[in-house]
């Protein structure tokens, strides 16, 4: 692939040696999402140590719900980021600044539908999920005020998708420090200064969104082609919007119907009151900074393999895979164990309620242990995407994790009110889910490379 001075491609991915520049990529992107967990977990624990636990509780009960609202345009970004890397890997520049354009037209608006959603639903979609009369009117409030900075949020994780389809990883994580730094001090201005709870911890957030926002758009505007962004030429082009929601929608509606596996063992977590929800929202925070490192090798594998597949390149797509989970697996490994060791410090630096330390400690053992299973589905279902099937990740993850999380729920936790076998179920589906995208990776490589 020729590069010009008008050509902007940051990182050769089609030749040369991999791990070197796996690492490269995944890195950024690890410490990206590490980071932002980071800056957000000092505005929960700002929250938990000068408000109160139920206002950690009405913070800590939104997460999945937060999640299951902008999972599906997550996933939508993702599929610009695969849309252009195939057409680096065909050498076809001519196509990119359409989808780049597009892409950014799509962000706002799910940016201003979430925003005007999330004012409708968060008051009904808390009551549903059983939230705790003490804490349901923070929760909303809180809610509400977050998703204010939605049009920002999604400006932010489509811009990010654009620049890492070139193989830019790192623009996106300085923007995030810069936000993560703009968000603990906002926490700490409006929640210890001014007294404001979850509203301050809510408007923080949105002024950190914005500040990422706003750095993803200037480095766009003044980057060179074929990726430079002009707000003059914003676009709905339809063949570029059909081949992002071929890739996306798959993976976002797995995302939702993950979320929504998740609200509902979130449900399960209320019944066991204040202390449950609280202690459930400390271990998350870690169990957040373990994951992202699949997460980042996951984002990595999907962009190399989308690269190199378009260059009908196999030896390549099969060494992306082998690579991709084996520092996946070692890399969540680690962290894991090293959080799982030393809990009684990590939980201590959230709370010093008896209650929600007990909780939290539950869940360090039964979750955070094993989570880098999540890296059997994670790895090849991004390598999966990367060959274009989105579609076959996206219905093996929602029944091996969703359904199955569902059945678990109606069943065993209705029958035995017992937090333990609530988190038990974590473990139980990533082994099964991973067997079966798993199996589906190796059969599809097969078809695809004959």
């Amino acid at each position: 692939m020729k590069n010009s001075s008008k050509q902007s491609v940051k990182m050769d991915m089609l030749h040369g040696s991999l791990f070197d520049k796996m690492l490269m990529f995944a890195m950024p992107l690890a410490a990206c999402s590490i980071l932002q967990q980071l800056f957000n977990s000092v505005g929960t624990a700002v929250v938990g140590r000068f408000a109160s636990s139920e206002a950690l509780a009405a913070v800590g009960s939104n997460s999945s719900v937060i999640a299951l609202m902008v999972t599906l345009f997550s996933g939508i970004s993702l599929g610009s980021n695969v849309v252009i890397a195939n057409y680096i890997g065909q050498n076809d520049m001519k196509r990119i600044p359409r989808v780049v354009h597009t892409a950014v037209s799509l962000a706002l608006l799910s940016g201003v539908f979430l925003l005007i959603l999330g004012q409708f639903v968060a008051h009904p979609i808390l009551l549903l999920m059983g939230a705790p009369k003490d804490i349901i009117h923070l929760a909303t409030l809180y809610l509400r005020i977050y998703f204010l900075g939605m049009p920002f949020f999604m400006l932010y994780d489509f811009g990010a998708s654009i620049l890492r389809s070139i193989g830019d990883t790192r623009r996106p994580m300085y923007a995030l420090i810069v936000s993560g730094v703009v968000n603990v001090i906002l926490n700490l201005l409006f929640v210890v200064v001014f007294h404001m709870g979850v509203a301050g911890a809510g408007l923080a957030t949105v002024g950190a969104n914005a500040t990422s926002a706003v750095q993803i758009l200037y480095f766009l505007t003044h980057e060179e082609l074929p990726i430079r962004l002009s707000f003059k030429s914003l676009t709905i082009d339809r063949d570029a919007v059909s081949k992002i929601l071929k890739i996306g929608v798959p993976a976002g509606l797995q995302g939702m119907v993950f979320s929504l596996a998740n609200v509902c063992i979130q449900s399960g977590i209320n019944s066991f009151g204040a202390g449950g929800i609280a202690g459930s929202a400390v271990e998350l925070n870690y169990e957040y900074f373990a994951y992202y490192l699949v997460n980042a090798f996951a984002q990595t594998v999907v962009t190399f393999t989308g690269q190199n597949y378009g260059a009908k390149d196999e030896g390549r797509c099969k060494k992306i895979f082998r690579l991709g989970m084996l520092c996946s697996v070692i890399s969540c490994g680690i962290l894991s164990t090293i959080f799982v060791v030393f809990r009684t410090f990590f939980i201590g630096l959230f709370t010093s309620d008896p209650s929600v330390y007990h909780y939290a400690q539950l869940r360090f053992l039964i979750v955070l242990t094993f989570e880098c299973l999540t890296s059997s589905y994670e790895i090849s279902g991004g390598c999966l995407r990367g060959f274009g099937r989105s579609m076959t990740p996206a219905i093996l993850t929602v029944f091996g994790s969703c359904v199955l999380r569902l059945i678990w729920l109606a069943t065993v936790c209705n029958w035995f009110h017992d937090y333990k076998l609530l988190m038990a179920i974590y473990p139980i589906s990533w082994v099964l889910t991973g067997t079966m995208v798993l199996v589906a990776y190796f059969r599809t490589r097969k078809k695809l490379f004959l």
